[in-house]
């Protein structure tokens, strides 16, 4: 039967990630009063449904025990879905751990808590699992020592617009009729629809048996990564996919070669390959018996994924994590000693024109807008991150026409989206260092404005700098160009400039 299980308000750890950012309207149109922990408010604000009048906002970091207690006073149930992904490997999977455990010493001391849900992955035991699955695990097994009932869910490979298991999966079918197949593509897994993992989760919330136990949850279908990737050819009508076995795994060949072809980074590229080494699929299904549904096929959760990513905005993606706070040495205005060390080039130009004009051309930059300037040079140096291992610009923009804070675009993260005066964005690409860009429209009377274009730079190192010194001829003509075309895009007669600040 189903029940309301608190009245209390719901914590939700990672409402601004993949699955996260989905669940909170699930609730709110469910009736509850959710509260969403991150650690930037201003990203969390920025959501669609941030001024629900049933939303709470908290400032949380799993990484600080103070914040995680303070956020979840007078909460009845905690939602727990974050995992790290921009990690190194000489520390993996200890950020998930360190984040695991605070949330274990919460339970003790928050009153009132009656609940803790956490998803999980798929697998097993044995020898052959892989280092992410096993980490899954741990983290499950740590909340398991809570003082309030924990129910987890165990997912496998999750189908829906925007996810990660989505993107490289199209994107290297899309793109290569012939492909090398390593050992793991005759693994076995169970996809399951990301539309049937949310209503698990809802369920689970408002049903009483499900507290303090673990459920597997997959789709109908079981199949090697090879048949996923022939269903996905089958179903959006390309020709048959052709593979050239390989009889070694060569995980981090694969995870490479993944990053390259597709928007993914190695650093998540790496953690998806390592988690199909072993089999995911579910060992029993238990959780039908409590919480029925009828789940989607395969092929229904692809063309339902499919279709919302041809519209162009994605309600949520895999490129939504990553740390969407600019630096302290850039928010720190009234500081000069903040920017000790720190380089800028700024250039400007005055326009005849109104500061929403010039701002519809600016938030359309990146992605298919392109840079207003250089777009083979920018198109370059992506190509270059992506080689080294970094973001590159195949993420492009989440929507063409709209920014909000916390969104990837190309290789920069947005930081800060002030209609019609800024936009901050700050990169995400290797740099040895700290990078951001900044563009400003200030008034400046009679029916003109002033757009500013600023690079901001504090280099690490000896390769910090030669970075710096090695780009720098290129700002005078790219952002000169920008500034120029921007301009031009909007009609806007120029009355002064492109000039260096």
């Amino acid at each position: 039967m189903v029940v309301r299980m608190t009245k209390n308000p719901i914590l939700v750890i990672g409402g601004t990630g993949y699955v996260g950012g989905r669940l909170v309207p699930m609730l709110l149109s469910s009736g509850y009063t959710v509260r969403v922990g991150g650690r930037s408010p201003e990203k969390i604000r920025s959501r669609s449904w941030a001024d629900h009048e049933n939303i709470q906002i908290a400032q949380l970091d799993i990484h600080d025990l103070d914040s995680i207690v303070k956020a979840a006073q007078g909460c009845g149930v905690i939602f727990y879905l974050v995992h790290s992904v921009a990690i190194s490997e000489r520390d993996y999977g200890s950020l998930d751990r360190d984040g695991a455990f605070n949330m274990l010493e919460a339970t003790k001391v928050v009153p009132g808590l009656e609940r803790l849900i956490y998803l999980g992955s798929l697998g097993d035991d044995s020898k052959e699992q892989s280092r992410e699955l096993t980490l899954r695990q741990d983290v499950a097994r740590i909340l398991s020592f809570s003082e309030v009932p924990v129910t987890t869910l165990k997912a496998g490979i999750v189908i829906g617009s925007g996810s990660a298991s989505f993107e490289i999966l199209s994107y290297m079918v899309d793109r290569h009729p012939i492909m090398l197949a390593p050992k793991w593509m005759k693994s076995r897994c169970q996809p399951i629809s990301i539309r049937n993992v949310l209503v698990y989760l809802l369920e689970c919330l408002e049903r009483e048996e499900t507290a303090g136990q673990t459920y597997d949850v997959a789709g109908t279908e079981i199949m090697t990564y090879a048949d996923l990737f022939h269903l996905y050819a089958r179903t959006v009508r390309l020709r048959r996919r052709f593979f050239i076995p390989i009889p070694f795994r060569i995980p981090r060949t694969s995870a490479y070669w993944i990053s390259l072809i597709s928007p993914v980074p190695y650093s998540v590229s790496r953690i998806m390959v390592e988690s199909l080494l072993g089999e995911m699929i579910s060992r029993d299904n238990a959780i039908m018996d409590v919480c029925p549904q009828k789940l989607m096929s395969c092929e229904q959760a692809i063309i339902r994924a499919r279709d919302l990513s041809s519209h162009g905005s994605l309600e949520t993606s895999c490129f939504d994590s990553g740390v969407c706070i600019a630096p302290e040495w850039i928010q720190a205005e009234d500081a000069d000693y903040a920017r000790q060390g720190v380089f800028k080039c700024e250039y400007s130009i005055r326009v005849k024109a109104g500061a929403e004009t010039i701002w519809d051309c600016i938030k359309r930059i990146g992605g298919d807008t392109g840079w207003y300037c250089g777009n083979i040079l920018w198109r370059m140096r992506g190509l270059m991150d992506k080689i080294l291992g970094g973001v590159g610009l195949a993420r492009g923009r989440r929507d063409p026409e709209n920014l909000r804070v916390g969104d990837a675009l190309d290789f920069w993260r947005v930081t800060t989206v002030d209609p019609p005066h800024q936009l901050r964005l700050v990169a995400e690409m290797l740099v040895w260092g700290q990078a951001v860009l900044e563009l400003t429209i200030r008034d400046a009377g009679n029916g003109e404005v002033d757009l500013f274009l600023t690079a901001y730079f504090r280099p690490k190192g000896l390769l910090g700098l030669t970075y710096w010194y090695s780009v720098y001829p290129f700002h005078a003509p790219i952002f000169r160009g920008m500034l120029k075309n921007i301009a031009k895009a909007c009609n806007a007669r120029v009355v002064s400039g492109p000039e260096k600040r």
